[in-house]
């Protein structure tokens, strides 16, 4: 089993709350990024996701005033880079989202997705 420390991305995108969603939304498009992470002094405090962006969008709201913090998923759920992948596609599937924040304690260490787990374990029986 492929530990999340192995497979993650450690390069990962961060803004912080008080930025546009228009803004984050061609960040996320030029990065090739599914979601980024919203910090504050370097902690995580939420999450974007492109659903989210979808959500602001459908709103008919201003994207370019709007900011992240009205639409970002606050405290989002976060694993070690010490469990296996497995248990992150359980915890995914089960609470019905695609990226996983990667910590260690406060510090952010990168992030997973599903498509990243599912990949792993396509390659393990290949």
């Amino acid at each position: 089993m492929a530990r999340l420390g192995d497979i993650m991305t450690a390069a990962v995108c961060s803004v912080t709350a008080e930025t546009p969603v228009a803004e984050v939304a061609k960040t996320m498009v030029r990065g090739r990024f599914g979601s980024v992470l919203v910090t504050t002094s370097d902690m995580l405090i939420g999450i974007l996701t492109e659903r989210d962006v979808l959500r602001a969008a459908a709103s008919g709201k201003d994207l370019n005033q709007s900011p992240v913090s009205a639409w970002m998923t606050k405290d989002p759920e976060t694993v070690t880079a010490d469990i296996d992948s497995d248990e992150a596609t359980q915890i995914m599937l089960t609470q019905g989202f695609r990226h996983l924040p990667v910590v260690d304690g406060n510090t952010i260490l990168g992030i997973v997705s599903l498509r990243d787990v599912l990949a792993t374990r396509i390659g393990r029986a290949i």
